[in-house]
């Protein structure tokens, strides 16, 4: 009786497709912000460019500026909830604010609940997505180290990032 259960079982599963998806690695902790590298080949590092992002069960806390040549600074700090899958990165913003002095634009707030979603691809044990809101990059995990890849609206840069005890 055993075998023909566990076979009914294992034709239900391949019938439905009822296979659990495996948990994606997990990207808790924080982040400290090493280099920032420019396409000319340039790079920039702290205390030009200096950040911090925290990732917990449910909550993200990201802090970043930048000086230009001149002096004047650029800095983002963000807070978000957010939800990973196998499949897809969720996050709803709670708080985010910029302060553009290299622009000229002073500070600005979002205090939105804005929410978006985008996919996410688990490759061993890297996870790779696109960030959903605010124009931010494209980021991989990968062990200890994290990258931000910019092609927008914060410029066109790589971050190098990586995990705190």
């Amino acid at each position: 009786m055993r075998p023909a259960l566990a076979l009914a079982s294992l034709s239900l599963i391949v019938l439905t497709g009822a296979v659990a998806s495996p948990k994606p690695p997990s990207i808790e902790g924080s982040y400290r912000l090493v280099s920032r590298d420019f396409p000319d080949g340039s790079k920039q590092v702290p205390p030009a460019v200096n950040g911090l992002i925290t990732y917990t069960k449910g909550y993200r806390n990201f802090n970043i500026y930048w000086k230009d040549a001149g002096g004047k600074l650029f800095s983002v700090s963000y807070v978000a909830t957010y939800q990973l899958t196998p499949k897809e990165y969720r996050e709803k913003s709670i708080f985010f604010q910029v302060n553009d002095e290299i622009g000229g634009k002073g500070v600005s707030y979002d205090l939105s609940d804005q929410s978006a979603a985008s996919s996410v691809t688990i490759t061993g044990m890297r996870v790779q997505m696109q960030m959903p809101l605010h124009g931010e990059p494209e980021v991989a995990f990968e062990g200890n180290k994290m990258t931000a890849t910019g092609k927008g609206v914060f410029g066109t840069f790589v971050d190098n990032w990586e995990r705190v005890p």
